[in-house]
């Protein structure tokens, strides 16, 4: 479920330090990229899964495309090594900028960017479509691209852009891995049964979305859809697992889940 994102972040409350070691934003700060009690969860979720289902080593080039305020930043600088390369980057500056003050210092091959993108929900100022955006990294640049609850919140002229975008920074044979709330015959029945945490009521297409003024708040996608996304930009789909989110009894995380890898 979308939170309110704050008008300004509250950047003179303390960080928090976890019982790890780690230094986690404050909880006001956190909240915009879901539940902000289990910030460190869920990052530490998505950690597993890119070691245990993605084969992520510790020496690798990764990309965090909509890196937030370092949610899966900040498990992985406990597991990429001093070699490896991480870059993030995101709509949202003041996360950006914690990052950037608390992560960098400490994990000098971690680096964050602001982009000024315009989202209706999240950065309703901003000055470049997400359709016109190019990501700030060469051809061919990374082992492992990762989008969580990216495509959950854009419009689909945008995230055909963006698979494109993240086909270009991909090396040959790398992997990516993308959440969504992909409609089937199975979501789709349950969402009708009222099981869904999502009221998916209003349609356009391709699409559904929870709210009718402003889809990029919550938008789920035809499975065929992605798939035909992913095949047009030489992304072999290598799993699909299914979320929690529409009602399942069975499943792996919250959202869908697709792990694909870039054809040679």
């Amino acid at each position: 479920m979308l939170e309110k994102l704050p008008a300004v972040f509250k950047s003179c409350r303390p960080n928090i330090v976890d019982p790890t070691g780690l230094v986690l934003p404050a909880p006001e700060s956190r909240a915009y990229v879901g539940g902000a009690d289990d910030f460190l969860e869920v990052g530490n979720e998505f950690l597993g899964y890119f070691k245990s289902i993605c084969n992520l080593k510790p020496d690798e080039s990764l990309l965090d495309v909509g890196c937030g305020i370092g949610r899966m930043a900040i498990p992985l600088t406990t597991y990429m090594g001093g070699t490896a390369r991480y870059e993030g980057f995101d709509i949202v500056k003041s996360g950006i900028d914690w990052c950037t003050e608390n992560i960098t210092p400490e994990h000098p091959n971690f680096q964050f960017h602001h982009s000024n993108i315009l989202n209706k929900a999240y950065n309703p100022g901003g000055r470049l479509p997400a359709a016109q955006y190019r990501f700030p990294f060469e051809d061919g640049s990374f082992d492992f691209v990762f989008l969580t609850s990216v495509f959950t919140h854009m419009l689909p002229v945008d995230m055909e852009h963006y698979f494109r975008e993240i086909a270009r920074v991909l090396k040959k044979g790398g992997r990516c891995l993308i959440t969504f709330f992909l409609l089937n015959p199975e979501s789709l029945k349950l969402i009708e049964s009222g099981k869904s945490t999502q009221a998916f009521t209003y349609g356009f297409g391709l699409y559904k979305a929870v709210q009718k003024n402003n889809p990029e708040a919550a938008i789920a996608y035809e499975e065929a859809y992605i798939h035909e996304c992913h095949k047009k930009n030489s992304l072999n789909i290598q799993a699909v697992h299914y979320g929690s989110w529409c009602g399942r009894g069975e499943y792996l995380s919250y959202q869908d889940i697709i792990i694909a890898q870039k054809l040679g």
